[in-house]
């Protein structure tokens, strides 16, 4: 019997059964930085972490309590794909009362986190070849999620004010590009939000042609700074496919998002959904339900966003007075994210291994950009990380940035 196994087992070479997608499918970046910032003594702006000191999980637990003691047997059970109707509703009414944006129940989806909803849009809508549209730099989890579908990327500069409007026109009058992947607030990773005049621009581009914006807002609640700016789905209405999620205003680990999409287009997302995983976990649901009726989130965000804003100053402080003054940095007015451009012909790898040196970890810019660009860039995450060490660790990754340049001790 063994005999026979080992021989059956001997045949057996499962690289050459896999799929071709999954030659082509890059890993996490970030995911892998994150093994190497494990060790307690790594000051780490790598991951895209909220700060867990803002968790309600008193809240959550009564909640969870709550939905358990007087519909246990129901919230155990199996539900309907596109998710419980009364978060729907609450999510509804949140966007018209913070937006003034009017969205039906109908309209929108429960996804595992706004990630699930990047990949249903690519089963959905994405063949070989097709093209999309991505900001240059772009969200990481999005060029991973739809690289499964071989599309044909196309990048677009991010300017200071928001994305190359001129080149978005360009593309628009030369290519078929059948989706736009934007994130106007705060944008991950350079924490660049668009101007509202740059909005009226992509909606004026947009709206001229058969296609549509993946306007993907996971961070528009937190701002500290500034003025709201209205969403892209306020100008172009169902050429928008606008996403949410409860991770960075609540907590991650419920792992709840959103798609809010014109009905033809929502159709399509229940069926690829049923063929995923059926529903979205539905306790998580009912228990985030539970918890938004019996506490204002909104107080809740204003304390996160304050946080935020506190952090964030404290680390442009530290860059101002640690980084040398040819280092460039992005200044957000709210989110989780700063972007920092080194010299031309530096490598942020070759200083990533300096700074692990330095115990203090970041993510280097090149996986951002579909086309291998930005290699002298990096982006820093402020809300994981104390005012104290949000400091040394600044100070470390300066004195790595000037070994680099070569500067005098």
């Amino acid at each position: 019997m063994n005999t026979a196994m080992n021989t059956a087992q001997a045949g057996f070479r499962p690289t050459e059964l896999f799929a071709e997608r999954m030659s082509i499918i890059p890993t996490s970046f970030i995911r892998e930085i994150l093994k190497v910032t494990v060790r307690p003594e790594i000051i780490s702006f790598a991951g895209g972490l909220p700060n867990p000191q803002f968790f309600p999980v008193d809240a959550i637990k009564a909640a969870s309590e709550k939905v358990l003691s007087s519909d246990g047997r129901t919230v155990l059970q199996y539900s309907t794909t596109e998710g419980y109707l009364p978060l729907r509703e609450w999510i509804a009414a949140w966007y018209k009362e913070r937006q003034g944006l009017a969205i039906s129940p109908d309209e929108i989806l429960i996804t595992n986190g706004s990630q699930q909803g990047i990949d249903l849009l690519g089963k959905v809508f994405l063949d070989k070849g097709s093209e999309v549209v991505i900001e240059k730099p772009g969200y990481l989890g999005a060029i991973q999620s739809l690289t499964a579908y071989q599309p044909a990327f196309i990048g677009v500069t991010l300017n200071d004010d928001g994305v190359d409007t001129e080149q978005l026109a360009s593309v628009y009058e030369t290519r078929r590009p059948k989706m736009f992947c934007a994130i106007p607030n705060f944008q991950n990773p350079s924490g660049l939000s668009y101007a509202a005049d740059v909005r009226e621009r992509v909606a004026d581009v947009v709206e001229r042609h058969n296609t549509f914006v993946v306007e993907d807002d996971p961070y528009g609640a937190l701002r500290f700074k500034g003025q709201a700016q209205p969403s892209l789905k306020h100008y172009l209405g169902d050429q928008a496919v606008l996403f949410g999620s409860f991770s960075k205003i609540v907590a991650p680990g419920l792992r709840l998002g959103w798609i809010v999409a014109a009905k033809p287009i929502m159709e399509k997302l229940v069926i690829a959904k049923q063929a995923s995983d059926l529903h979205s976990n539905y306790f998580a649901q009912r228990t985030m339900h539970q918890y938004l009726v019996d506490n204002n989130v909104d107080d809740h965000i204003a304390k996160i966003c304050a946080a935020y804003g506190k952090q964030c100053d404290v680390m442009l402080n530290a860059i101002d007075t640690y980084f040398p003054h040819e280092v460039k940095t992005t200044r957000p007015e709210g989110g989780m994210f700063l972007w920092v451009t080194l010299p031309e012909g530096c490598s942020s790898m070759d200083l990533f291994d300096k700074a692990i040196k330095q115990n203090v970890a970041f993510v280097p810019g090149t996986p951002f950009y579909v086309d291998g660009s930005g290699t002298n860039t990096m982006r820093l995450n402020f809300t994981n990380t104390d005012e104290e060490r949000l400091v040394e660790g600044i100070q470390r990754l300066g004195v790595a940035i000037e070994e680099m340049l070569g500067v005098p001790a």
